[in-house]
């Protein structure tokens, strides 16, 4: 059984690769341009165990067309795929008033219709195997956060978008869940994280701290496994106990 991740060049979507890797279950990943990176990624999977399959993709997940001939290619290489995995995603922050037609499109059709294209291309084999997995990583700012109006209107249709596959698709028996991540250290953040929002965020999280990549990749391959099949339709943060985004 094998993984197929967008994103998984860097940050959340590396800690994930990686995990799966040391759990033994080969990963198919996509990055958008930085093939330094997806080597990186590559170089240290092979570290980690190095006769697990590994293989990255070019992929920009806002083209139907382009995901639809990688994923022939993954299945093609990979056999069987298990699981998806949607971490790709892009911020382009802005109040509403000033943000331009590109940051909301690029946002959405990054975040949102990305991930649909991209399990939409996957149902056909997990409905021929009769198993697949859904994994969509999603924000606290899928209840709305300041500034972020396109990230937050993509991450909520996410939630709904995963909610309404696992109604669907469970009779198939597809699982579809969402994770919800707070405030994590990654590049992402590190580059978009204003400082004020990093202090509210030690302030107001219970654990008093931000989270780690690994902390997600540990319960998307929780999902990903046999032991969370009987999850389905699912919203579940990993957010330090904090619930919100200001």
């Amino acid at each position: 059984m094998s993984v197929f991740i967008t994103g998984g060049s860097r940050g959340i979507g590396r800690a994930i690769v990686l995990k799966m890797v040391e759990k033994g279950m080969p990963c198919a990943f996509t990055y958008n341009s930085n093939t330094k990176e997806a080597d990186k990624t590559i170089e240290l999977a092979k570290e980690i165990n190095s006769k697990v399959k590994v293989k990255a993709y070019q992929l920009d997940v806002k083209n139907p067309d382009q995901i639809e001939n990688i994923i022939d290619q993954v299945i093609d290489e990979f056999e069987t795929v298990s699981a998806v995995v949607n971490n790709a995603a892009v911020v382009k922050n802005n109040a509403a008033a000033f943000m331009s037609n590109e940051e909301w499109d690029e946002v959405i059709a990054t975040d949102l219709s990305g991930p649909f294209y991209v399990i939409r291309s996957f149902l056909m084999h997990f409905i021929s195997n009769r198993n697949g997995k859904i994994i969509n990583i999603s924000s606290l700012a899928q209840d709305g956060c300041s500034g972020q109006v396109n990230y937050s209107a993509a991450k909520a249709g996410l939630v709904g978008m995963t909610k309404t596959l696992a109604k669907e698709y469970g009779p198939k028996g597809i699982t579809s869940n969402i994770v919800t991540v707070g405030v994590v250290e990654t590049d992402m953040t590190k580059e978009n994280l204003a400082d004020e929002l990093r202090e509210y965020w030690l302030k107001h999280c219970p654990l008093k701290k931000l989270g780690n990549a690994k902390d997600i990749a540990n319960i998307v391959y929780f999902l990903s496994s046999e032991e969370g099949s009987f999850i389905n339709g699912e919203v579940i943060r990993v957010a330090g106990g904090l619930t919100y985004a200001p």
